[in-house]
């Protein structure tokens, strides 16, 4: 019984994944492993930023984001560039993230709208924007 359990939890979750659920936060790790910067980082934390990214890109609701801030802010995810070792300053590698993103076959296109390089990169400011004030204790 604990067998066929795992292996319906690895169908679902490979459902969900592919059929867009989580399909630019794991786009965005991608692009972040285009950088040397995070290496060092795991795959869950570079998929915490990317699932803020992808927040954002989705217009979700403040109150949405602010809760995933929260949460990820008070079990020790990255919430901002800089925690994930990206320069938030570097439009270069900002840039590099998001074309890595949305290469053609990446996941960032199994959502229900179009998604490009440039909105990708207005995300991710947008989202290290958002973490930044979080810590900084202001309304984000």
């Amino acid at each position: 019984a604990l067998e066929r359990v795992v292996e319906a939890n690895t169908l679902l979750s490979g459902l969900g994944f592919e059929s867009g659920g989580l399909c630019i936060a794991h786009a965005v790790h991608n692009g972040l492993t285009s950088q040397p910067e995070c290496s060092d980082y795991t795959h869950g934390e570079k998929v915490a930023f990317g699932l803020l990214t992808q927040l954002i890109l989705e217009g979700r609701p403040q109150k949405e984001v602010e809760t995933v801030l929260e949460f990820c802010s008070n079990v020790g995810l990255p919430i901002t560039l800089k925690e994930i070792g990206v320069n938030a300053a570097d439009a270069k590698a900002i840039q590099e993230i998001a074309e890595r993103a949305t290469a053609p076959g990446e996941t960032s296109h199994n959502g229900p709208f179009e998604v490009n390089a440039e909105n990708v990169a207005d995300a991710i400011r947008a989202a290290d924007r958002r973490g930044t004030l979080y810590h900084q204790g202001k309304a984000t």
